[in-house]
């Protein structure tokens, strides 16, 4: 049955290349509005299911004039993190990508409600969002609450699991993110021989409980008794019986995250740790006494650097 594509007018709008085997090899450029990143709608499927990115724009504050608003706060956190997931990690990635139609239906909107704006943002106004401050400013009109933000990895993790589990590991790493221009706050690390940050992240098994973008110049322990001390505390609100294990690998053998762990513990000088002369281990392989009669203990264990 003949169709539309076949017809004389349409076949002038073909690229013709050399036929094979008496089969025509034509390239068509009349599609329409056509998009690489489908798998996106999948991303938004999953979002639906567990509601985290509504939860993470709750966690800002918007002092813009609604009446004068085009794209809302909670439209531009999906559309950086569905171009980050998509592997568009630059924001200037967003002037091409405000006119995909991918990302339109992720932001619930096809058309926008002025004629000279696209449906979703551009990289100035996602800007404004990535330099926001945490209150709003007469310059700032975007705001974020950090300690919201913090707490909702941890929220997220506890309501993954509808029995408190009788143990959990916390897994503590700084790795390299390799920068390639001039940013504010970039030296050389001479472990990783290039110009990077060094973020410190904290995991329980497939779950991210924290992430804080450092400079290199620092130790790789630093800042993580502090966010080690936020995270347990809210843990331990929840699942006060269960017991956590801190692993790490040498790089965290610091004094400061060991004498925090033995206060966790309730051990109050150095002769309590195992295996130190006057401590009740000694006769005992495991945990002191005293650590016996806490409700659930906080130990380190230390994982060689591979």
């Amino acid at each position: 049955m003949p169709t539309e594509c076949s017809a004389e007018p349409v076949r002038g709008e073909l690229f013709e290349f050399g036929p094979v085997e008496g089969c025509a090899v034509v390239a068509g450029f009349d599609g329409g509005a056509i998009t690489s990143d489908a798998g996106a709608l999948l991303l938004g499927a999953t979002d639906r299911a567990i509601g985290l990115l509504g939860r993470f724009a709750g966690c800002f504050l918007d002092g813009r004039r609604a009446e004068y608003v085009e794209h809302r706060v909670a439209a531009l956190v999906g559309q950086r993190v569905f171009g980050i997931a998509l592997g568009y990690e630059d924001v200037n990635d967003h002037d091409e990508l405000r006119h995909d139609p991918v990302m339109a239906v992720m932001a619930g909107k096809l058309r926008a409600r002025r004629a000279d704006c696209a449906p979703v943002a551009g990289k100035s106004t996602l800007n404004r969002l990535e330099l926001s401050r945490d209150r709003v400013t007469r310059y700032h009109k975007i705001g974020h609450d950090p300690a919201a933000i913090e707490g909702l990895f941890v929220t997220l993790f506890l309501e993954a699991h509808k029995v408190p589990p009788k143990e959990i590991i916390l897994d503590l790493d700084a790795t390299d993110d390799p920068l390639h221009g001039h940013q504010e706050g970039r030296f050389f690390h001479g472990y990783y021989d290039c110009y990077c940050y060094l973020p410190l992240y904290i995991f329980c098994g497939d779950h991210l409980l924290a992430a804080k973008l450092r400079p290199a110049n620092i130790d790789a322990s630093a800042g993580s008794v502090g966010e080690i001390a936020r995270i347990v505390a809210q843990i331990r609100a929840v699942w006060p019986q269960t017991r956590i294990i801190l692993r790490a690998d040498s790089g965290f053998a610091r004094d400061a995250l060991m004498t925090w762990c033995a206060k966790a513990m309730g051990w109050t000088s150095s002769s309590d740790w195992p295996g130190t002369r006057g401590s009740p281990a000694r006769s005992r392989p495991n945990w002191p006494r005293r650590a016996r009669k806490a409700r659930r203990p906080i130990s380190l264990r230390a994982a060689s650097r591979s």
